[in-house]
C-alpha cells in the first residue's frame, strides 16, 4: 500500500467499508500511542521535580554555602521556586507549539508529521536522562530540556487534525474521542511509570550509591530514559504503518519534503517558545516589582509572537488559508469560549503538572523555617497522584455525552463550574488546616478527595464546552476556534505551576486556589450571560 493515498473518500459508504475503515483504524491505533507518549513526556516534569527535591538537586546554587545558614536557606527557597518553573516552561512551550501544530497536516502530511514528532521527543527524553545524572547540573540545562519537552504538548493539535481526515463525519466522535481520551491518559500513566522505572537500573545509568526513600540515585535518570525505546517504537510504527491522505494534505509531499515543512513550522513555534522562556527567566521581574504579573505578560507576548510569525513568516502556499482562519479573532464569542474552555482543560493540565509537587510541599516539607525538614509521617502521595489526571481524561467524553443527552453544553458547563468552585474552596480550606497542624497528614484524604473532584469537574466541563462550539460558530469557523481555544487553554500547564510556586514561596498556597475559584466564578457568569440568561445570544448551545 502506498504511503500517500491520492483517493480518499470516506463519505462514500462503499469505499469506507471496502477500503477506508481498515486504513483509518490502522492510522488511529498508531496515532494513539504516539499521542499518549507526547502527553507523558510533556507532563513528566511535574513528577521529576518531586524527586529532584528529594535528592537535593540544587542547580549548583548551594555548593559554597554552609548548611543551616540563612544564605543556605534562602538559596534552597529559590531552588524550590525554580523547581516549579520547569513544568511551567514545559507548559509554556507545549501550549505555544500547539498553535503552529494546528496547521501542520496540510503542509507535511499526517504520517510525516507523526513520525517526525516522535523523533523530536527523543531529544528531551535523552537530554533529561543525562541531566539527572548530576545533582549540580545547571538550571539552564534543565530549563532547556523542559522547553524541548513542549514538542509533546504541541503534538495534540496536529494529531487530532490528522485523525479527523481519516474518518467519515458519522464516526468522528468515536475516532477523536479515542485519540484524545487515551492520549490524555499519558499524563496519569506517566505518574505511575516514572516511579516504577526509577526503582530499577534499567538503562545502566550510574551516578552515586545514594538511596532516598527507597529510590537509587542510579535509577533516577530512568525518568527520561524510560521513554526512549517507546518513542523509537512509536516512530517506527508511524513511519512504516501510517499514511498521508489527499483530503488532509492536498499537495501530497514526499517524506523529506514533508518533514522539512514540518520542521520549519515547528521551528517558528520554538522561536516563540524560546522568547517566552527568556522573558520568564531572563528578565529581572523581581527587581521591577512585577514577579506576580510576569506570567500573564509572558503568555500574552508569546501568543502574539507566535501568531505574528505564522502570519508573516509562513510559506506563501498556506498564508492565504491562515488569513482566512484568522477571521475568528473578530468574533467576540471566540474570546468568550477561550476564557471558558481554559477554565476546563487549562485547569486539568495545569493541576496535572503541579499536583505532585504541591502535595510534597504541603505534606512532606512542612517546616518553612527549616527547608531540610521532612515530615516522618507524611503520606506516600506518589501512590495516588496519578488518579486525578486519569479521572480527568476518562470523564472527558462523558461531559459531551451528558451535554448531548440534555441538548445543551452550556447547562452541563454551568453545573460543573459550580462544583469546580466549591471543590477549589474546599481544597484551599484543607490546605490551611494542614499547614497549621503539627500532624498535617490527618488532612491528606479530604485534601486529596476534593482535588479529585476538581479533576473530575474539569474533565466533564472540557467535554461540554467542546460540544457548545459547533452550535455557536459556523462550520467554517468551528474548526479554527477549536484549535485556537485548545492552544490557549494549554497555557494552563504554564500558569498554574507558576502561580502555585509563587504562593508556596510566599507561604500561602491557598491564595492560588482562591484565585482559581474567582476565575471560575467569572466563567460561570460569562456562560450564563451569553448562553443561558435572559439576554443570551445563543440558547443553551
Amino acid at each position: 500500500m502506498p504511503t500517500n493515498l491520492e483517493k480518499w473518500d470516506v463519505e462514500d459508504q462503499d469505499f469506507w467499508e471496502s477500503t477506508g475503515k481498515t486504513i483509518a483504524n490502522k492510522n488511529l491505533w498508531l496515532s494513539i500511542p504516539a499521542l499518549f507518549l507526547s502527553f507523558a513526556t510533556w507532563a513528566m516534569w511535574g513528577v521529576i521535580i518531586k524527586y529532584m527535591k528529594d535528592f537535593g538537586y540544587n542547580f549548583g546554587m548551594t555548593g559554597d554555602l554552609v548548611p543551616g545558614s540563612e544564605e543556605y536557606k534562602a538559596a534552597l527557597s529559590e531552588v524550590n521556586t525554580l523547581y516549579y518553573s520547569l513544568p511551567a516552561i514545559a507548559g509554556l512551550a507545549g501550549a505555544t507549539l500547539r498553535i503552529p501544530n494546528s496547521f501542520l497536516i496540510s503542509l507535511g502530511g499526517g504520517r510525516n508529521v507523526i513520525f517526525f514528532s516522535a523523533l523530536l521527543m527523543l531529544i528531551p527524553a535523552i537530554g533529561t536522562g543525562w541531566a539527572l545524572s548530576d545533582i549540580n547540573t545547571s538550571y539552564l540545562v534543565f530549563a532547556s530540556m523542559a522547553l524541548l519537552s513542549g514538542f509533546g504538548g504541541g503534538n495534540f493539535a496536529s494529531s487530532m487534525s490528522n485523525i479527523s481526515f481519516f474518518f467519515p463525519k458519522r464516526v468522528q466522535g468515536y475516532a477523536l474521542g479515542m485519540n484524545a481520551g487515551i492520549g490524555n491518559l499519558g499524563v496519569g500513566a506517566m505518574q505511575k511509570i516514572i516511579p516504577l522505572a526509577i526503582g530499577l537500573s534499567l538503562f545502566g545509568a550510574v551516578g552515586s550509591e545514594a538511596v532516598v526513600k527507597g529510590v537509587p540515585f542510579g535509577g533516577l535518570q530512568n525518568a527520561g530514559w524510560v521513554w526512549v525505546p517507546l518513542l523509537v517504537l512509536s516512530g517506527i510504527g508511524a513511519f512504516f504503518g501510517m499514511n498521508n491522505v489527499a483530503t488532509g494534505t492536498p499537495s501530497l509531499p514526499g517524506t523529506v519534503q514533508g518533514i522539512s515543512k514540518t520542521a520549519y513550522m515547528i521551528g517558528l513555534g520554538l522561536i516563540a517558545a524560546v522568547a517566552g522562556a527568556f522573558l520568564l527567566i531572563g528578565l529581572p521581574w523581581d527587581s521591577w516589582g512585577m514577579e506576580n504579573a510576569s506570567i500573564w505578560i509572558v503568555v500574552f507576548a508569546v501568543a502574539c509572537i507566535t501568531v505574528l510569525l505564522m502570519k508573516y513568516a509562513t510559506p506563501r502556499e498556506i498564508r492565504k488559508n491562515l488569513n482566512k482562519q484568522f477571521e475568528i479573532f473578530g468574533n467576540k464569542h471566540n474570546w468568550i469560549m477561550t476564557i471558558v474552555y481554559t477554565m476546563t482543560f487549562g485547569s486539568f493540565i495545569g493541576f496535572s503538572f503541579a499536583f505532585p509537587k504541591l502535595c510534597q510541599d504541603i505534606f512532606v516539607y512542612t517546616d518553612p523555617a527549616n527547608p531540610d525538614y521532612v515530615n516522618p509521617t507524611a503520606p506516600n502521595f506518589m501512590l495516588w497522584v496519578f488518579i486525578g489526571p486519569m479521572l480527568g481524561a476518562l470523564v472527558r467524553p462523558i461531559g459531551g455525552i451528558i451535554a448531548d443527552k440534555v441538548n445543551s453544553g452550556a447547562k452541563v458547563t454551568c453545573v460543573s463550574t459550580i462544583l469546580q468552585i466549591l471543590a477549589a474552596l474546599a481544597v484551599a480550606y484543607f490546605v490551611i488546616q494542614a499547614k497549621q497542624s503539627d500532624t498535617p497528614e490527618e488532612f491528606w484524604w479530604p485534601f486529596f478527595s476534593f482535588f479529585m473532584i476538581l479533576f473530575l469537574t474539569t474533565g466533564i466541563g472540557n467535554g461540554s464546552t467542546f460540544r457548545s462550539v459547533p452550535y455557536i460558530f459556523s462550520k467554517e469557523q468551528a474548526g479554527p476556534v477549536l484549535g485556537w481555544i485548545s492552544a490557549i487553554a494549554a497555557y494552563g500547564a504554564f500558569i498554574i505551576p507558576k502561580v502555585f510556586g509563587q504562593q508556596i514561596e510566599a507561604g500561602h498556597p491557598e491564595y492560588a486556589l482562591y484565585g482559581f475559584a474567582g476565575y471560575y466564578a467569572i466563567c460561570l457568569v460569562l456562560n450564563w450571560w451569553y448562553y443561558q440568561g435572559p439576554k443570551r445570544e445563543f440558547d443553551n448551545p
